[in-house]
């Protein structure tokens, strides 16, 4: 029989909220974001939470907030036993257990198999028939963890928070979340609202271990998170699992184990990418450890939870010269420059086409830039151009004073007046960001955003860039200087410290990121290195890093720790290290 929501809470929700629960509950799967999770993976995951055996758990409270398959209530249970019995704990008394564990599910199916896999393990442990289905009933909740009723403190909340976009979830039920969580700001996904409940529901001194994506430690959507465990909680470990077979089927998202414990402190331990069939079980005991753990697989991070910034947990050694930059340096728009991104019009059929083809007046065209029309650091111009519907006041160009502008965009009304951005505003023929058609003449460089190696392209005034074009101008650096900079691995460095990266390992290189970089300002670059970095060809990686490091004050150990990084870091042309900077190399450069 199909168990029922939980009725205690499901008589104060309302029909809208009822029915999207519930179809939400009966979805597969896929589509509720169920991501089943290795024995090894959860073993790790209730060690670091210091949830093991010779602990008295039947004393501990310990939640799993979305339990599916019971691949962590079930291995939680069978410790808590193990614990049970090793303090004198007795079968017959398992109705002491009553409080020892709450675990949450809202899908019926998951629910019922789960329970009578834990029912028989009570039974076969030594329970009567009648306390395990009291445990049962007293442990296991069929309700949705974000709504439902849960009393008291934990010491443990543990698990792999489902995986679920907002525009897969129910109007009325999102709605509900976001007025219950604060952490639902932007795009969060649906596993950002799971950390804030359970970190709410810690006791002090209590730990929250999760695995699941990593893209809200730097992504915008996960700042507010980020500021509410920054205030009171503590990241005490971190494992990044990309690349790993952590779940029992392969995922898309690059996951990691996060163990954030309710209180202060300062360092946390890292590892990366462990075997988990050869490797994890002894990582975990190292980074349980007590006192100084001496192994090059672990490493330790002090304050690496700044505020609502996004979370530095790369090498230690780049993150120090990262610090140290950050230091010294001025944000790159501190220093005189500007970084922008090209032109998203909501109709590119109808905007863009042939420059020399498009049926509008000179002045209400200009030559368009696409990222394809970059190859090999040069621009081998498409002949692309676009409408510009904008005067350089910002007001939108008569459709009466520039008759064929305005018969063409009269012809492609109705695609026009269909977008999004016509509907919000009364400027109909609009696209969405407004064009400056000043900067098609303005000396620029040219980034696209997703590769694997930074392409900077100088365009020395001639083009408008496309929306997946970003752009650098400068009121005071020479352009083909600042090219070398952006191309360095200190550049390189910065942007994948920061950035989300995105399948197959690529780096975004978008504004947010690139604003991220730290240069010099161009007066305080001595002549020399000046011309060093205007020397510098677009290609030659050696001579654009030694060019670069020089106008950093860069010290031996720092360039190889950009350089490793960046050579880590590019998915294509892996760069190389200078072999002026090999360990022996004690010497700055300057």
């Amino acid at each position: 029989m199909r168990q029922p929501l939980d009725l205690d809470t499901e008589h104060h929700r309302s029909p809208d909220l009822r029915a999207a629960l519930a179809s939400l509950a009966d979805q597969g799967e896929t589509e509720r974001g169920a991501v089943f999770t290795r024995p090894e993976v959860v073993a790790c995951l209730l060690d670091l939470a210091g949830y093991t055996v010779d602990q008295p758990l039947h004393t501990w409270r310990i939640l799993e907030p979305s339990f599916g398959a019971g691949d962590f209530l079930l291995a939680a249970v069978e410790r808590l036993l193990t614990s049970f019995a090793a303090f004198g704990g007795l079968p017959s008394a398992a109705l002491q257990l009553r409080e020892a564990v709450r675990a949450v599910e809202v899908h019926p199916a998951s629910f019922a198999a789960t329970r009578e896999a834990l029912h028989w393990r009570l039974v076969t442990w030594g329970a009567s028939r009648r306390d395990a289905g009291a445990l049962c009933d007293s442990w296991l909740l069929r309700d949705d963890f974000l709504l439902a009723q849960l009393t008291g403190r934990f010491d443990v909340v543990v698990g792999n928070p489902p995986y679920v976009r907002q525009e897969r979830i129910a109007g009325p039920l999102l709605a509900e979340y976001r007025r219950r969580y604060a952490t639902i700001y932007d795009r969060a996904d649906l596993y950002v609202p799971f950390f804030e409940r359970g970190l709410q529901l810690l006791r002090d001194g209590g730990r929250l271990a999760f695995i699941c994506a990593n893209r809200w430690l730097k992504n915008k959507y996960g700042g507010p998170l980020r500021g509410m465990i920054a205030r009171d909680f503590h990241l005490s470990h971190y494992i990044d699992m990309a690349g790993t077979d952590a779940f029992q089927s392969e995922v898309i998202a690059y996951p990691a184990i996060t163990v954030i414990r309710r209180g202060e402190g300062s360092v946390t331990r890292l590892a990366r990418r462990p075997d988990v069939t050869t490797e994890l079980s002894e990582l975990t005991r190292l980074l349980s450890a007590p006192g100084p753990v001496l192994d090059e697989r672990v490493e330790e991070v002090e304050h690496a939870v700044r505020g609502s910034e996004p979370w530095l947990l790369d090498a230690a050694d780049q993150l120090r010269v990262i610090r140290r930059l950050e230091r010294d340096f001025p944000e790159v728009e501190e220093a005189d420059c500007k970084v922008g991104i090209g032109v998203a019009t909501g109709a590119d059929r109808v905007f863009i086409g042939d420059h020399a083809a498009l049926p509008v007046e000179d002045s209400r065209k200009l030559p368009l830039l696409m990222a394809r029309d970059l190859q090999d650091g040069a621009i081998v111009w498409g002949g692309k151009g676009i409408v510009n519907p904008f005067e350089a006041d910002g007001s939108l160009a008569s459709l009466d004073r520039y008759p064929a502008f305005g018969a063409y965009i009269r012809e492609h009304a109705d695609v026009l007046c269909k977008r999004h951005v016509a509907r919000k505003s009364p400027s109909w023929y609009r696209t969405i960001d407004r064009v400056y058609a000043e900067l098609t003449g303005t000396p620029k460089l040219l980034i696209p955003d997703i590769k694997g190696e930074p392409m900077v392209v100088f365009d020395e005034g001639k083009f408008y860039p496309h929306h997946n074009l970003y752009y650098v101008t400068s009121s005071t650096w020479d352009m083909t200087a600042l090219a070398t900079v952006l191309r360095s691995s200190i550049a390189v460095l910065f942007v994948s410290t920061y950035c989300v990266k995105m399948a197959g390992g690529f780096l975004r290189f978008q504004a947010q990121y690139l604003r991220r970089i730290r240069v010099p300002r161009w007066e305080a670059v001595p002549e020399a290195q000046r011309a060093a970095l205007i020397a510098a060809a677009p290609t030659d990686r050696a001579a654009i890093d030694h060019a670069a490091f020089a106008a950093y004050g860069l010290t031996a150990a720092e360039a190889r720790t950009a350089q490793r990084a960046a050579s880590a870091a590019l998915v294509q042309g892996r760069a190389s290290v200078d072999p002026a900077l090999t360990p022996a190399s004690t010497l700055a450069i300057s």
